[in-house]
This record gives structure tokens, sequence and C-alpha cells, in this order.
């Protein structure tokens, strides 16, 4: 034979490609993921029954008084105070959303469509400050308010970020200014 026809005779075609195998795979990785997010979601509730002992949330009394500062923006979730990693999710304290925030002389009515909403009396508003970061939302650093609260005998931490980040600085005085004066208030009593 000459060496040409030797060469085309060791030509094989193409592989076929093993749908059944492929398949398989695909079904096998559908599994191993919808695996993981059971875990996930039990883990999220088994979080919220560790955590209710927290008693209800406080919902928005008839009468608040006038406005003070209105903000549109997203509800970022809460935590233990000082703990920005240990995640509440109690009440729909966990749930992100839209959030219209409110503070009144009454305290912070915190309005979420989609998602429960919660009031903090004064009384329980201990800290406003800018921050970075809460359970698993980084921003840049003074890039989120973190509102401090008491609430039962715990301390929480609730991230907000506005549509309009420049508002945060004028929110954590206003905050802070409300809690010196009820300070005051309360000591002179």
């Amino acid at each position: 034979m000459t060496p040409v026809l030797l060469l085309a005779a060791e030509k094989e075609s193409a592989q076929v490609t093993d749908w059944a195998a492929r398949i398989g795979w695909v079904v096998g990785l559908a599994l191993f993921v919808a695996l993981v997010y059971w875990l996930m979601r039990e883990g999220w509730k088994w979080r919220g029954t560790l955590q209710g002992d927290l008693p209800e949330l406080p919902t928005t009394p008839g009468e608040t008084g006038p406005e003070r500062l209105t903000m549109s923006g997203r509800y970022h979730g809460s935590t233990t105070a000082g703990q920005w990693l240990d995640r509440i999710v109690a009440h729909g304290l966990g749930t992100r959303s839209r959030a219209e925030l409110t503070l009144t002389d009454a305290g912070l009515d915190v309005v979420r469509p989609g998602a429960s909403d919660f009031f903090v009396p004064a009384a329980q508003l201990r800290e406003a400050r800018l921050d970075k970061g809460i359970a698993g939302k980084v921003l840049t650093e003074g890039g989120l308010l973190v509102v401090t609260w008491e609430h039962g005998d715990r301390l929480i931490d609730s991230g907000f970020r506005s549509d309009r980040a420049a508002e945060h600085n004028e929110w954590v005085e206003a905050i802070n200014t409300m809690i010196e004066t009820n300070s005051r208030e309360g000591a002179e009593r």
C-alpha cells in the first residue's frame, strides 16, 4: 500500500458525544446545588429557632409627632451589636428589603415593603454611626448607616443604606442628638 492510503486508513471519525454521561453529570450537579440550598435554608430556620427568645418587634404607635427626617433606601439586616457577622433572623430582621425610614420624637419607624415593618422607640435608641459592613454586605468606609438599639435584653445593630448616601451624616447627627437629649431629660427626672 502506498503511504497516502495508509494514512487515510488510520484516520477514524470523531468521537460521538456520550449524552447519557453528560445528562448524568448535569442531573448530579443539579441535585448537589439543591442539597446545598436546602442545607442553607435549614440553617437559616435553625438560627431563627435559636433566636426565638427575642420579643415581638414593636409596631408604630398611633401618634408619633412631627417628622424630623425621612429616608428612602435599603435595609441590609440586623446583627448582635458589635458582632457584624452574627445576623439576627428572628421576626424577619434577617430579610433584606427596600426601606422607608422616618425619625420622629417617638422613635425610628422602619417601613419595609414585602417584609415586616418595625418601630424603634426613642428610649431604646443607643447609637448611630457610619460603618462599612454588616452581615453579608460590605461597602466603602462610611457607606452604611448603622443604628444600635435595645430590644428585650439584646443590643441590635441594624444597617441601612440611603438612596442618597450624603444623607447618612445628617441621620447620625440627628439620632445621636436625640439620644443625648433623652438621656439628659431622663437624668433630670
